[in-house]
């Protein structure tokens, strides 16, 4: 890889100011003086340094954000923040996504990076990825909305739903429940609720596939995955 595209894509800055970098003999790979921005470096065997201090290069970032209500799960937006300006500068310089979106008031769990395939994993409709939600409905939740879920409740534009797994922690003129669901719709949830006679007035996503929210995690906060939640959500398998 060339090496101005290995210290620009590690924060080092753009192109051109790599280049100055270069030109101010600020680079050597192991040990040699390096001033040409296309000359060819393999980051994984040779000993990449700036200033003297080793540089750790790395493709991909994996990131776990409890979203806040409020932000956009996008990359961008005109005149809208999204998570990826919540990101600090070390992070977004990897060019990171959000995995499939979550609403705009809609909290909790998104998973944010840059590895497409992963992505793809995650949100192929054949995979079937369970998503976990929690959420506070403006009604009594009961045994023939859970019947209702597991049969899958036609949405308000046709659409039949997968089965889904509804269960109620507590039930009352506002009721507290949990769903899981495998697809993901646009605003899936509220509109399944929709269905039954009933609106979500709260919604806050805890787990995509094995992948569970940090609970230490403050809204607006997000951390690297761990090596086992990397391991486990590549390899399609529930967390321990």
């Amino acid at each position: 890889m060339r090496i101005d595209k290995i210290l620009s894509n590690i924060g080092y800055g753009s192109r051109k100011e790599v280049k100055k970098l270069l030109k101010s003999g600020a680079v050597k790979v192991n040990e040699r003086l390096i001033k040409d921005p296309k000359e060819q470096v393999d980051p994984d065997t040779e000993n990449v340094t700036v200033h003297g201090e080793r540089v750790e290069y790395r493709e991909f970032i994996y990131l776990m954000m409890n979203k806040p209500p409020g932000v956009l799960s996008a990359t961008e937006d005109n005149y809208q923040e999204t998570v990826i300006d919540i990101l600090e500068p070390e992070d977004s310089v990897f060019e990171p996504f959000p995995v499939g979106r979550l609403d705009k008031d809609t909290e909790g769990l998104l998973l944010i990076t840059n590895d497409g395939k992963l992505a793809h994993q995650l949100l192929s409709p054949k995979k079937h990825v369970p998503k976990t939600y929690f959420a506070v409905i403006d009604g009594e939740v009961t045994e023939r909305d859970i019947e209702a879920f597991r049969n899958g409740v036609t949405l308000d534009d046709g659409y039949e739903t997968k089965p889904g797994e509804l269960n109620i922690l507590k039930s009352g003129l506002t009721s507290d429940i949990e769903l899981t669901i495998m697809e993901g719709k646009f605003h899936q949830v509220k509109r399944m609720f929709e269905a039954v006679g009933k609106r979500v007035v709260y919604l806050k996503r805890l787990s995509m596939g094995s992948l569970q929210l940090d609970e230490e995690l403050e809204l607006g906060e997000y951390r690297e995955l761990t090596a086992e939640e990397l391991e486990q959500l590549k390899a399609g398998q529930p967390a321990e």
